[in-house]
């Protein structure tokens, strides 16, 4: 197993990792909000659907020649544009829920309510069911859900930056 491990290229291990924790990501947001009854908010279910983002082009990526510079180059950019928009969306919910009560704006209608009639609605409704209430607050081991957004969004900036710094030629 470890002898399989060590013949991948450091680049598309890394892409792969990054792949397997956001599907993790994905399935918990699922079960928190399907089995734990943790109705997610707009700014929630853009988290979401950066972190499928994150996902969807991991995967692409892997398609990718990795072992060449401009294939990593590529890889990194289009891993970045979702993690930034997710930390984004993260950072902007934490300063919301640092707010109090009376000050908290609505951060909108549900985005189930906004694409309810659009196409193929019935295949994608289940990721972006939610509410309207961005300032409450939901904890997994004592620490806020948007926290754990930014930990992940960073982590792979960090990653995959820091790979492609260290695989360079």
């Amino acid at each position: 197993m470890f002898a399989f491990l060590a013949s991948i290229p450091r680049f598309r291990l890394t892409v792969l990792t990054v792949c397997l924790i956001s599907f993790a990501g994905i399935v918990s947001s699922l079960a928190a909000q399907y089995i734990m009854g943790m109705n997610p908010c707009v700014m929630c279910l853009q988290q979401r659907l950066a972190l499928v983002g994150v996902f969807a082009l991991s995967l692409l990526c892997l398609l990718l020649p990795l072992r060449k510079m401009p294939g990593r180059t590529l890889a990194a950019c289009l891993l970045s544009l979702p993690a930034a928009y997710g930390l984004s969306v993260a950072v902007r919910q934490i300063r919301l829920q640092s707010l109090p009560p009376e000050l908290q704006p609505s951060c909108g209608a549900p985005l189930e309510f906004l694409w309810a009639n659009k196409p193929l609605f019935d295949l994608y409704g289940f990721l972006i069911k939610g509410t309207g209430m961005c300032g409450e607050v939901y904890e997994l081991f004592g620490v806020a859900l948007p926290v754990w957004s930014v930990l992940f969004f960073s982590a792979v900036l960090l990653l995959v930056w820091g790979m492609w710094y260290r695989c360079r030629r």
